[in-house]
Order: structure tokens, then sequence, then C-alpha cells
């Protein structure tokens, strides 16, 4: 199926290079980003997660920013897009001046991992982390709560204000 990033938006300028919205994109196997992070892993060990979450980060504050707008629009549309290009089925579970949480199904790095015993999703958390910077106004670390590489049903993705209890 068809959407409306990949029917409209997704432009090929014929160099190479392929753009949504003016930003530069490119499309690279779930199983590429697995090995990448198997690598990592087996250098850096428990501080692996930290530079694949900081590399979400990046990308998705970036993405963020560009689309801009009132925060539920922007979270919306930045977890419709996420689904649009292949990330996994996104859910916005929760949303307030406190708190985000967010849920994946068919996450593409849980899937090419395979089993683990902790989360993996490290981008997504990152990106998520970057999201969720502008939406609750600082640096709220995400935690992955539940991963499917763990046998969980679903990825789910909590940022919320110290202090703060889940409402």
């Amino acid at each position: 199926m068809a959407t409306d990033i990949l029917r409209q938006e997704l432009v090929n300028d014929g160099a190479g290079r392929l753009f949504y919205r003016g930003a530069r994109y490119l499309l690279v196997r779930p199983e590429t980003l697995a090995a990448l992070q198997r690598a990592v892993e087996a250098e850096l060990g428990a501080r692996a997660p930290e530079p694949l979450a900081a590399g979400g980060r990046v990308g998705g504050g970036a993405a963020a920013r560009a689309l801009g707008g009132a925060p539920r629009a922007l979270v919306e549309r930045l977890l419709g897009m996420g689904g649009e290009i292949g990330w996994g089925e996104f859910s916005l579970e929760r949303l307030s001046a406190v708190e985000l949480v967010v849920t994946v199904r068919h996450s593409p790095f849980a899937e090419a991992y395979g089993r683990a015993e902790g989360p993996v999703c490290h981008l997504t958390r990152g990106v998520l982390d970057g999201l969720a910077r502008l939406v609750l106004l600082g640096p709220l670390p995400v935690v992955e709560t539940a991963c499917a590489a763990a046998g969980a049903p679903l990825c789910r993705f909590e940022a919320r204000v110290p202090g703060e209890a889940p409402r």
C-alpha cells in the first residue's frame, strides 16, 4: 500500500539521493542495522545502547523540528511518518504535559535483532527522546519498558517528568 510519503512526498533527485520535505533520507535493511548494533554491543557491552539512541535522538529531533506544530499534532504526525517509512505501527498511548507513552508493533529493530534478554529498539527510543524533548519541553529520558525482542507483544516507550506518577 502506497502512503502519502511514498506516493507524494519522497523525492529521488536522480543523483542517488532521496529527500522528504527537503531532508535527506535513505532506505536501509533492518538486518544491516541489527548487525551494526551487535557489533557496537560487542565493542561497548552495556554502554552500547546510548550511542545508538543518540543517533535516533538527532534524527528524531531534526524530523520533529522540521514538522513543527502544536504538541499533539506534532506527535501524531511523527508517529504516522514512522509507520509510513517502515519503522513499525506506532500508537500514541498517552500524551500530557508531563508524559509521553508510545507503543510500536512490528518494530523492524526487534524483528531483525531476534531474541534478546532486554530492549533492543535503541534507535526508536532515541527518536522518541528527540520528540519528547520538544513536546515535554526539556531533556527527559525515554525508557523502553517492553520490547518484542524480549518476548513482549509490542515495544513500549515512556517519557515522564521526574517525580510525576503515571496517569
